[in-house]
């Protein structure tokens, strides 16, 4: 059972990894985008097209400014990030608890409340899915596209999909998992995750 849960946990991580590196590369966008913008005013100011206005708008012309699309790009990218990462939070139990009433309950009582908690998130993850799986379907039927870059918009609804599937699965990986520790009385990872 450990080493089943290794590997969910490998591959928990490596949905995290990309979730991290597109997260850093929209960072890197955002960040790009608002050093052109600002140049591109300092470049159209009174100031700038008066001391060397050649320069000025050359640099201007050369296309000096924000990152077309930027945001339509962040949106999209922001909601894959977030399902990429879920999978991750849901498997080391990463998820903001608060244990002051279940801190003097017998070890019995803790797990099934973990296990009732569990179920509860791999319910609410599977349904997530089922309507993104939804979404996705008219989003694909209706053509539509994005303002700027015109493209279509299912295509962030599929990214989002693998990763709310990936977290859907893992939510009932865990719920499975946590049963068996209920009923076993076996604790195969720690409340918070880690191996037992």
């Amino acid at each position: 059972m450990l080493r089943v849960h290794l590997v969910v946990v490998r591959l928990a991580r490596a949905f995290a990894a990309i979730g991290g590196t597109v997260l850093s590369v929209l960072v890197l966008i955002t960040c790009l985008s608002i050093v052109g913008r600002a140049l591109n005013g300092a470049l159209a100011s009174d100031l700038a097209m008066s001391i060397a206005p050649g320069l000025a708008q050359g640099l201007i012309d050369t296309g000096i400014g924000a990152i077309r699309g930027d945001f339509e790009l962040v949106e999209a990218g922001m909601a894959f990030c977030i399902f990429a990462f879920l999978p991750f939070c849901q498997v080391t139990a990463g998820h903001a608890s608060v244990d002051v009433f279940t801190d003097a309950l017998p070890m019995r009582a803790k797990r099934g409340l973990i296990f009732l908690t569990e179920t509860l998130f791999a319910v609410v993850l599977v349904a997530i899915a089922v309507q993104l799986s939804s979404a996705l379907e008219r989003s694909m039927q209706s053509g539509q596209t994005t303002m700027l870059l015109q493209f279509p918009v299912w295509w962030s609804y599929a990214a989002s999909l693998v990763g709310a599937v990936a977290a859907a699965a893992a939510g009932v990986y865990m719920a499975l998992l946590r049963l068996y520790e209920a009923v076993t009385g076996h604790a195969v990872v720690s409340a918070a995750g880690a191996p037992a």
